[in-house]
Parts: C-alpha cells; sequence; structure tokens
C-alpha cells in the first residue's frame, strides 16, 4: 500500500509540475497574442511575435504531457473531469490549433486583408484559449457533482460567475507574463510602451489574485477550513505574505530603471506562488471535495510502468527546451527575424 500512495504522490507532482510549466511557458506566449490589439503597426507585430518565434512550438509539449499523465495516471480524475468542462477543453484545443495555424500563415500572407485576418486570428485564438484555461480552473475548483464514479453534472455547470471571473484572471495574468516577457526581449519606443502595458496589467492580475483568492473559500467549507483552521494557518499564511512581498518587488522593478529580466523573473515566482497557494487548496483531492489522489489513481503496476519512461523524458525535455531558451536569450535585434 505504502509502494502504491508513493507512486502516486510522485505521479501528482509530476502532473502538477508539467501544468505549471505549461502554464509559465505558453503563458506569456498566449500573452503576446492578447498585447496584440494594442500595437497596429506591422513592424511592432512582426518583433512581438519573433521574440517568441523559436520557442512557442514546443511550449504546448508540457500540456499533452499534463493531459496524457492525467488519463494515464489517474483514469478515474480523466473520466469525471473531462465530461464536466468538455466544451471549454475544445474551445481552447481549438484555439490553439487556430493560433498555431495563424502563427506560420501570417508570414506568408501576400495582401493586406489576409494578414489582418491572420493577425485577428492570432488575437482570437490566443484570447480565447486563456479565457478557456481560466474557465477550466474555476469549475475544477468549483467541484464537479460526482455520483458513482462518474460525471453527474449538467452541460452548462462548468459557466458560473466564479469560472468567468477565474478565466478572465487568467487572462489578464497571462497578458502581464506576456508583457513582462516582451519587456526583456525589447528595445526602444516599444519596450517603453510594453512596461507602461506590463504596469497596468500587473495591477489587473494582482486584482484578478485578490478576487479569486476572496471568492474561494466561499466555495466550500474546505477551502475555509484549509487556509484559516488551526493549526493549517500557520503553514498558510506565508504563502500570501510572500505574494505581497513579490508583487512590492515587482512594482519596483516595473517603474525603476534596472535589468530588464527582473519583472520576468518575478513574474514567474509571482504565479509560481499562486500555483502553490492552489495546490494547499485542494491538496491531496484529484476532484475538489469528491475524490483523492489515491482513489483515482491507476494500479500501482502500471502507474510504475508510465513512471519509468517519465522520468526519463521529462530531463530530456526540459534539457532541450533549455536549450532552446539559452540559444535565443538576450534582446531581439528588429533586423533579424526568425521568419
Amino acid at each position: 500500500m505504502f509502494y502504491s500512495i508513493d507512486l502516486t504522490v510522485a505521479w501528482a507532482f509530476l502532473l502538477a509540475f508539467s501544468v505549471f510549466v505549461y502554464v509559465v511557458l505558453d503563458g506569456f506566449d498566449l500573452g503576446i497574442g492578447i498585447l496584440y490589439p494594442f500595437f497596429r503597426k506591422k513592424e511592432d507585430r512582426d518583433i512581438m511575435m519573433n521574440s517568441v518565434a523559436p520557442v512557442w512550438d514546443g511550449n504546448e509539449t508540457w500540456l499533452v504531457l499534463g493531459g496524457g499523465g492525467l488519463f494515464a495516471a489517474f483514469p478515474l480524475a480523466y473520466a469525471v473531469i473531462m465530461p464536466a468542462v468538455y466544451p471549454a477543453i475544445i474551445a481552447m484545443l481549438l484555439a490553439l490549433i487556430f493560433r498555431g495555424v495563424a502563427f506560420e500563415y501570417r508570414w506568408r500572407a501576400t495582401s493586406r486583408l489576409s494578414k489582418r485576418a491572420w493577425d485577428a486570428a492570432f488575437i482570437g485564438g490566443s484570447v480565447t484559449a486563456a479565457l478557456a484555461q481560466g474557465i477550466i480552473l474555476g469549475a475544477f475548483l468549483q467541484g464537479i457533482e460526482v455520483e458513482g464514479r462518474a460525471y453527474a453534472g449538467g452541460w452548462w455547470d462548468w459557466l458560473t460567475p466564479f469560472s468567468v471571473l477565474c478565466g478572465l484572471a487568467v487572462v489578464v495574468g497571462y497578458a502581464f507574463l506576456g508583457a513582462c516577457w516582451l519587456n526583456m526581449k525589447l528595445e526602444g519606443e516599444i519596450q517603453h510602451r510594453v512596461r507602461i502595458m506590463a504596469r497596468a496589467f500587473f495591477v489587473a492580475t494582482l486584482a484578478g489574485i485578490i478576487a479569486v483568492s476572496v471568492a474561494t473559500p466561499f466555495l466550500g467549507a474546505g477551502y475555509a477550513a484549509r487556509w484559516f483552521g488551526w493549526p493549517q494557518i500557520a503553514l498558510t499564511a506565508p504563502v500570501p505574505l510572500l505574494i505581497g512581498g513579490i508583487a512590492l518587488l515587482l512594482a519596483r522593478s516595473l517603474f525603476a530603471h534596472g535589468r530588464d529580466i527582473w519583472p520576468f523573473l518575478l513574474a514567474l515566482a509571482l504565479f509560481a506562488l499562486c500555483f502553490l497557494g492552489l495546490g494547499v487548496s485542494i491538496w491531496p483531492l484529484a476532484i475538489p471535495q469528491e475524490i483523492t489522489i489515491w482513489e483515482a489513481a491507476a494500479p500501482a503496476k502500471s502507474q510504475l510502468f508510465m513512471f519509468v519512461g517519465a522520468i526519463v523524458l521529462v530531463p530530456i525535455i526540459l534539457a532541450y527546451t533549455g536549450y532552446a531558451y539559452w540559444v535565443f536569450r538576450g534582446k531581439l535585434d528588429p533586423e533579424k527575424g526568425y521568419h
């Protein structure tokens, strides 16, 4: 039994890691698409897209790993979550596909009208994917109705004010990540504009974090007990305090002139702490208020077989991802694009 629990916990942390890496890597990528409407010049849009051209298509690897790992390691959770959020999942996948096509075809558009159409597709795909991801998170947190180890809710249960709030929070959060990435990669007048936008989206992101954090304990008694019960509060209190500290450092880095990398690194730290807070809220549940990770887990032998492959592949993925970012580090030269 201990052996099985050990593997189950290991898989839970591996999937959490995969989802977090996807969020931060594809988050700033989607954020650039969300910021696109604020830049009307073709030259500005070209350099914004070029800043992620060498790395954007590898970011979805982590989404595939997270989804495939959930299906393989926690089949019961997969079987319950997917029917509960099918419309949002389908919208997200279609948006990511459409966005990827727009990314490539925009460079090959010959007329002004077709280029505008692909720009609109890039913007729409980015916003829709980010909004859908936030709605999925909100639907997951608010609880999924389960009966007899199966989803027992309705087709529209995922669409609530709380899930929409989470969706909007993710959209502005990704826009903030994108602005911090562009601030790190660009120079000149466009960097100045991006930095101003980063400040605005930073405030919006903090508002989203506060709004979701305040609303979550009202979703169920379990959330309130985890955050405010004794002695749990002694362990959970540092999380909001650390978020406040990171927020102060972020504000200082955005308003002071220093190394352009710091806002982006601090934004990643802010997202990491929010992800930690999410873990505090739900651990060790695979379905909030319904199913634990051990109840949702696949047989121990199946988990072991897949885990051996995962511990070989994940370092390889990390290595080539890190190498790609290392090769294309530093400021982007507007005269030298990747397309």
